[in-house]
């Protein structure tokens, strides 16, 4: 697909899960010059019951099938442990991918599914939605132009409560990881997009409230190759959180609250010698995502997420483990 311009993204969609359901399906609904024309599962059941309520012509429970079918992009909504395998074939069959994050399992899954796509000449998106926010853009870019001076800190947080279940994130196997695979990547994801690349990770991984296979605890302390430092923390067990972003400069400090969900977010500005400023906005960051990508694959122009911000922040987050392992022996 190398400079080749198509005149619609005819999607499939593997993995039938909640998200796809009710968050992918209903977006890509919403965009013109896309249409989900084939489902796959494991199920063949479950990506029947898909295709029926969303009116889509081809239900899957094989894979090889699925991406020999009349598409030419696909979204990978499955559980961690089949990206790899999922995205390579699909890479292979000369399709666009958009993956779920984690990218993969470790980062020589990763490694391998970037070469492989590249090879193949098609495009290989991951799903970081939050860099999508208006917001967030806009406090990146009073950040890049240096409003509030040079960079000192980013704090950020995402903390959610999921009760250990059936949920494939608890399975080891499956996800790789608890809250720090599935949340913490994104917070990966927003500390590069601010602060560019990282020099150095440490922190600790933990169960602090649910006892299961995977941890439900995660904080981690960057430094910036640029220089500055980067905080977050991310958890399954909390059900109230102000989960929000603080940047500190010398001249300033910038904050994005509510930017999860499509909740009203609200950027505040502190400037010196400035009165306080805030804007206030309400945004489907799925949505801005997918249009995103469609814009991308349609046109062959340079995605703003990729699978290289994939296996980066996947080599990141396997530092951090390696370290907190090392501790507890």
């Amino acid at each position: 697909m190398i400079g080749k311009k198509i005149k619609k993204n005819k999607w499939g969609i593997a993995g039938c899960g909640q998200f796809a359901e009710n968050a992918f399906i209903p977006s890509i609904q919403l965009i013109k010059k896309n249409d989900v024309i084939s489902l796959f599962s494991n199920s063949k059941d479950r990506a029947n019951e898909l295709a029926k309520k969303f009116g889509i012509p081809n239900s899957f429970s094989d894979y090889d099938e699925f991406v020999k079918s009349d598409i030419n992009c696909v979204y990978i909504s499955s559980a961690n442990s089949h990206h790899y395998e999922q995205v390579i074939k699909a890479a292979k069959a000369g399709k666009n991918i958009l993956c779920e994050k984690p990218l993969a399992m470790n980062s020589t899954e990763a490694e391998e599914m970037v070469k492989v796509c590249k090879e193949n000449g098609v495009k290989l998106a991951v799903s970081y939605v939050y860099r999508f926010h208006p917001l967030i853009k806009k406090a990146n870019e009073l950040l890049s132009n240096e409003y509030i001076g040079k960079l000192v800190s980013i704090n950020l947080n995402f903390n959610i409560d999921i009760v250990p279940g059936n949920n494939f994130r608890f399975n080891k196997n499956l996800s790789g990881g608890g809250a720090l695979r599935d949340v913490g990547t994104h917070m990966i994801d927003l500390l590069r997009f601010f602060g560019g690349e990282i020099e150095s990770i440490d922190g600790v991984i933990d169960n602090v409230v649910y006892k299961s296979d995977v941890d439900d605890f995660a904080a981690a302390i960057v430094h910036f190759k640029k220089g500055g430092y980067g905080y977050f923390n991310v958890s399954y067990n909390n059900k109230k959180a102000f989960n929000r972003v603080e940047i500190l400069g010398n001249k300033g400090a910038l904050c994005v609250e509510k930017y999860i969900g499509n909740s009203l977010a609200k950027l505040t500005i502190l400037h010196e010698g400035e009165t306080r400023k805030a804007f206030r906005k309400r945004s489907n960051n799925l949505l801005n995502l997918v249009k995103s990508v469609q814009r991308s694959f349609l046109n062959d122009e340079p995605l703003h997420v990729t699978g290289y911000d994939g296996l980066i922040n996947m080599k990141l987050m396997e530092e951090l483990e390696s370290k907190c392992l090392r501790k507890e022996n």
